[in-house]
């Protein structure tokens, strides 16, 4: 019987550490979010309020050059060639 009260106290023990380390994290916690919500500075909210700029991507238009073509060949076909 005093070994199972001594287990139930051991064990009693554990759970109120961990219930007290938690506590001391979920305040730490708090805080720290406290903290950051007031140092925002009030002049993002008025960015906010004005209109982002809008940047459209244009590609500029190539002219096309006008063909050159060289002058024209005269084809010979090796039937003409034998008249």
């Amino acid at each position: 019987m005093k070994a199972i009260g001594l287990l139930y106290l051991i064990l009693l023990y554990i759970a109120c550490y961990v219930f007290i380390c938690m506590v001391r994290l979920a305040v730490q916690g708090f805080k720290s979010m406290q903290k950051d919500r007031a140092e925002q500075p009030p002049a993002e909210e008025e960015k906010k309020n004005e209109p982002q700029p809008v940047y459209y991507i244009v590609e500029k238009k190539k002219a096309r050059s006008k063909a050159t073509y060289s002058q024209p060949r005269e084809i010979k076909f090796s039937d003409e060639a034998k008249k």
